[in-house]
This record gives C-alpha cells, sequence and structure tokens, in this order.
C-alpha cells in the first residue's frame, strides 16, 4: 500500500480527509480511485492535479508506477510561467 496525502483544496473535497492507504500500481489507478472514493474530487481531478511520489513530480505520465511503501502527494495543479 501507498500512503497518499491530499493537499490544499483536496482535502475539503476529500470530506477533510488528508491521508490514505490505497492499493494501487500508477497514476492512473491512484487517480480513478481517488475519483471513485470522493465523488466531490471529479472536477478537480479533471481539471489536472499534480502528484508527487516519493519526492518527484510526475508530468503527465499516468502510468508512473506506485510501488507499496511509497509516500504519495496529490496537489492542486499548480501553474508557472
Amino acid at each position: 500500500m501507498a500512503k497518499v496525502v491530499l493537499w490544499g483544496s483536496l482535502k475539503k473535497a476529500a470530506g477533510g480527509k488528508t491521508e490514505l492507504d490505497l492499493d494501487v500500481s500508477d497514476v492512473r489507478e491512484l487517480l480513478a480511485e481517488l475519483g471513485e472514493r470522493y465523488p466531490k474530487l471529479g472536477p478537480q481531478l479533471d481539471a489536472g492535479v499534480s502528484v508527487s511520489i516519493d519526492g518527484t513530480m510526475v508530468r503527465d505520465n499516468l502510468f508512473v508506477a506506485i510501488e507499496p511503501g511509497s509516500e504519495v502527494y496529490v496537489l492542486p495543479r499548480m501553474a508557472g510561467g
């Protein structure tokens, strides 16, 4: 299982839940599981979120593996310039 931390406005959409232990194999599965468990997260997930796995930001690749024991942060999409 991976430790998943919801950050910022994502916590509110998940009913105040900040940490979860999820058995997911990749980013795609993670986002699908979050959307299924917390339907209010759907709009933010559809708009895009930022994901960090063990301190490394994942960019536009839904098939990056999430290993058991990984620490995963899910954040509202960060805009930059």
